[in-house]
């Protein structure tokens, strides 16, 4: 099956192989959903799983990101033609104070190689900021990123600006000096640990 060779070669870092593939499928009319949804979504989510295992590293897990990213370029003209719909959408930034990107940068990448729309606003971003891009956007999740212990305040800060303007949009909070416990202090819907445990949580947010 041709789609199984678009999540084997994704799994095996193969760009190249990823785009002729996914190529060849278009051209042959394949859906262009179960392209996205099974090879190329299908193939990230076994990337999430093996890294939660430790099977796979950061590294690995930006290479394959690389490589599921060239097969969707392919895809977005069609997707945007409406023959497939982004699961939601997710706004994401580190928040103000913090330049810290790499955990940030995964965890997007994670997010949109599961099939949402990801917004990323970047590093020291306010709250204003994220309260704007949500109700531009329409998000349906907002995800606050912080690695110091000195900016975690702007997270209560950012998810109370969140409520208080009335959006819908929830809310989710990482970076090592953050738990569980704080997320339930300042009100947010969700904690997760790792790039993959945010992907199963925005899921689990929008189902």
């Amino acid at each position: 099956m041709a789609i199984q060779d678009i999540y084997n070669a994704v799994l095996a870092f193969d760009e190249g192989k990823v785009k002729q593939m996914t190529q060849a499928e278009v051209a042959a009319g394949t859906d262009v959903g179960a392209i996205l949804n099974q090879g190329l979504i299908g193939a990230m989510d076994t990337v999430g799983e093996r890294f939660s295992a430790g099977d796979l590293f950061v590294p690995e897990i930006l290479k394959a990101a690389q490589v599921m990213k060239a097969g969707l370029e392919i895809l977005k003209p069609l997707l945007s033609a409406g023959q497939a719909q982004a699961k939601g959408t997710v706004v994401i930034g580190t928040v103000k104070g913090d330049l810290h990107d790499i955990g940030k940068n995964l965890v997007s990448m994670m997010i949109g190689g599961a099939g949402f729309e990801v917004i990323d606003l970047g590093v020291d971003v306010a709250s204003e900021k994220f309260v704007q891009a949500a109700a531009e956007k329409k998000a349906d999740v907002i995800a606050l990123s912080a690695l110091l212990t000195t900016t975690m305040p702007a997270m209560q800060t950012t998810v109370t600006a969140i409520k208080e303007a009335g959006l819908s949009s929830r809310t989710i909070i990482g970076g090592a000096p953050v738990t569980q416990g704080f997320a339930d202090e300042i009100g947010a819907n969700g904690y997760s640990p790792d790039a993959p445990g945010a992907v199963k949580l925005v899921k689990k947010l929008m189902g």
